[in-house]
């Protein structure tokens, strides 16, 4: 039986577009009920581009990296092609499995530049395969060396635009704080939302509201409201880092944009921000969510908002109790 032609694929393509390509070709070439191109986010492995016909899996899934086939084949303790699973004892205890029906496994690391772990490409199947399924792994490993360079070229791109509208987005500043204003967060979220989309990398939306703000303007004058707000701008921006995107949205709210954050950082984060206020005698409810392939930056934005809300009910509750 002839090899097949190779998809016409470049690093001129996006790195979302090139990973479709992948996964339609060995749907139909390499046929497992489900081919992935995944990416690790330090906490999961996540679904960037999926064919699915056996377990129901979608873009934007994930689950636990350290439950995975993955983390065993990356750590070289079993094979990255495994036509038959129950034969190879380092896959026997993977926690997926149990929760899967996986007969064939396939598993070839997705790499930056410097070799270090993007994510993998990932074929799973329900039946065993025959010994010579095996024969595909030079194949699998030729289409994974072209996404891992055009997975560099992609993002080599992607810091240079970056690097652009960051320049631009400074004339999208609040005038008392210095921050970006609204207009500029508006535009930093929809310059990031197809970036994020394409690449899986974690990020977290933090809303901050001030607690007393109001009471303020109404008792001692505006004045001392902006002395306030400058304040707050000056704590949030100190506790984050400088390619964070931090804004002003409202007369007492800031939205932050924590790049390449996990859940986990985003606590300590929160934390850190809290102990600032504290410090600085302020006041503040404050809000946060991962952003995910399904919602976007909207759907994070929208349940930031929620949970910041949440707490700042909680507080006012707490404090009428006392």
């Amino acid at each position: 039986m002839p090899a097949p032609e190779l998809p016409s694929i470049s690093t001129l393509m996006n790195f979302d577009e090139a990973s479709r390509i992948v996964v339609d070709f060995l749907k139909e070439h390499v046929p497992l009920g489900y081919w992935a191109v995944t990416r690790f986010d330090g906490e999961r492995q996540l679904y960037l581009e999926v064919r699915d016909d056996v377990y129901g899996a979608g873009p934007g899934g994930s689950h636990p990296w350290s439950g995975s086939f993955c983390v065993r084949m990356v750590a070289g303790e079993g094979p990255r092609v495994a036509p038959d699973v129950s034969a190879v004892s380092a896959y026997a205890d993977v926690p997926v499995g149990d929760q899967l029906d996986i007969g064939a496994y396939v598993g070839i690391p997705i790499t930056y530049g410097d070799g270090t772990l993007f994510g993998t490409l990932c074929g799973l199947d329900p039946q065993s395969q025959a010994d010579d399924f095996a024969a595909h792994e030079p194949l699998l490993q030729l289409l994974t060396n072209l996404l891992s360079m055009i997975l560099a070229s992609d993002l080599d791109r992607t810091e240079q635009a970056r690097l652009r509208e960051r320049a631009e987005l400074a004339a999208d500043t609040d005038v008392l704080t210095g921050l970006l204003n609204r207009r500029g967060w508006e535009r930093a979220l929809e310059a990031e939302e197809g970036r994020y989309r394409r690449f899986g990398d974690p990020a977290v939306v933090l809303l901050v509201d001030l607690d007393e703000l109001k009471e303020t303007n109404d008792t001692i004058g505006h004045a001392a409201g902006d002395v306030i707000i400058q304040s707050a701008a000056l704590v949030v921006s100190s506790c984050m880092r400088p390619y964070d995107y931090v804004a002003r949205v409202g007369g007492d709210e800031f939205a932050v944009l924590a790049t390449d954050t996990t859940v986990a950082d985003a606590r300590v984060i929160v934390a850190r921000i809290r102990e600032a206020f504290d410090a600085a005698d302020l006041a503040a409810s404050i809000g946060f969510a991962p952003f995910s392939i399904e919602t976007g930056f909207a759907g994070a934005v929208a349940a930031a908002d929620r949970a910041m809300y949440e707490e700042k009910r909680r507080r006012r509750a707490g404090n009428q109790g006392a």
